[in-house]
């Protein structure tokens, strides 16, 4: 048995005193082949220090083998230590046989940097020296992916899938199709790509996507089906609740769907998505109090998401709660870049306390973006009605029916004061 190989059976048995010092006697003693697999094994095993040692002990002997260059820049990048790896990697030049594993870790090295103009860069010349190579396809494929750049990483995956690969680095290539098609909105390629996944392969995220997939297309009951089966395999998968709830709305089954989003909140009770979600659902039951109560919940656990502050406000309108109303948004109205629908919202609370000043003031700041808004402008006439003020409500009537001229209603409301 040589060194190393006692080492790491040593290891395996938990005696790391011993594992060390047969290291060291590997390291005199084994053969330069041996050891080169050594370091490869404790590389794989997370040993890295170790496996540096053995790599940096080969190259001393053999200083032109830039695939120990290679290996040592890769344990750099896992220690952190990324200088130290492009100084390796800078090392390899391009008529080496290293270069192309150089140019594959180079990219994973930017890549962790968040430097991805220069990891496509070498993913690209990578590519225009091995074209046909899994391992660049792959990469370049996982990397458009990783990125959000879809239709780009088709191409890649695609390749690979005619070179009869379809799993690479356990990876479901077929899956990463069928998401990537879904995310480019080509839903019937993508379903046909997801529906090909093995089973040992589909984990939640593939079943998720499947079950939006079959949503896109109509397929309700399916993605119903999917949804639910999930849940029953991984209740922890919290992105399921809403969506499953979705599908529940488009069969107008509204208390199924509250039942699903009410089981996503056991699971996450912190999620302001899930009470916004419920709190719709719960307008088609008419439950006020339960609405408010997820409406509220959910304003307080993200108070700066301003649609849900909106729909909160809109629903305060709707119960007539208009001084909670005005505590929910005037603070807004102090920030820099204020929504309009805001001094929407405040005026028709002011309007309906009788405050007509602070109406008034709120219904100008919302008229600068829906001066052409027929709605808007019918609140607004109603408020210089109540207002007494006859001149304004007359000069916005006549704006009015230029947009819409066949209310009737609101043409015998202005042939009542045409001498105005």
């Amino acid at each position: 048995m040589t060194y190393s190989e006692k080492m790491l059976e040593q290891i395996q048995a938990g005696q790391m005193p011993a594992a060390q010092q047969s290291f060291t006697e590997a390291l005199a003693k084994d053969s330069d082949d041996m050891i080169f697999s050594l370091a490869e094994e404790l590389y794989s095993m997370g040993f890295l220090h170790q496996a540096r040692q053995a790599y940096l002990h080969l190259l001393a002997k053999y200083p032109n083998e830039d695939e120990l260059r290679v290996n040592l820049a890769e344990i750099a990048i896992s220690e952190g230590h990324n200088d130290e790896a492009l100084t390796y990697l800078s090392q390899v030049q391009p008529d080496s046989d290293a270069y192309l594993q150089s140019l594959l870790v180079a990219a994973d090295l930017y890549q962790t940097e968040n430097e991805y103009e220069v990891t496509e860069e070498k993913l690209k010349e990578a590519y225009r020296i091995a074209s046909d190579e899994p391992a660049v396809q792959f990469a370049l494929g996982e990397f458009y992916f990783m990125t959000s750049q879809f239709d780009e990483a088709i191409q890649y995956y695609f390749e690979l899938i005619r070179s009869g690969y379809t799993e690479f680095a356990k990876v479901n290539i077929a899956g990463r199709l069928g998401i990537c098609y879904a995310q480019s909105g080509k839903f019937k390629q993508a379903l046909g790509y997801l529906k090909q996944v093995s089973p040992e392969y589909q984990t939640s995220d593939i079943r998720f996507q499947t079950g939006l997939t079959e949503l896109q297309l109509g397929k309700t009951d399916e993605a119903i089906k999917t949804f639910n089966d999930l849940i029953q395999d991984d209740s922890q998968y919290v992105s399921v609740y809403p969506e499953l709830a979705k599908a529940y709305v488009q069969e107008n089954k509204y208390q199924q769907a509250l039942k699903v989003l009410q089981e996503g909140l056991a699971v996450d009770q912190y999620n302001a998505r899930l009470y916004a979600q419920a709190a719709e659902v719960t307008s088609h039951l008419g439950n006020n109090k339960l609405m408010d109560e997820y409406l509220k919940k959910a304003h307080e656990l993200d108070p700066d998401n301003l649609t849900i502050t909106l729909e909160y406000s809109n629903f305060l309108l709707h119960i007539h709660d208009d001084e909670d109303n005005i505590k929910l948004l005037e603070p807004l109205v102090k920030e820099d870049e204020v929504d309009p629908q805001i001094y929407w919202n405040l005026a028709r609370s002011y309007q309906q306390l009788e405050k007509f000043d602070l109406a008034g003031k709120y219904y100008q700041e919302a008229m600068v973006t829906y001066s052409e808004n027929p709605t808007f402008l019918k609140e607004l006439i109603n408020y210089y009605r109540e207002a007494g003020d006859t001149e304004q409500m007359v000069d916005e009537l006549k704006h009015y029916l230029k947009l819409v001229p066949t209310d009737d209603e609101m043409q015998e409301l202005l042939d009542e004061y045409e001498d105005y």
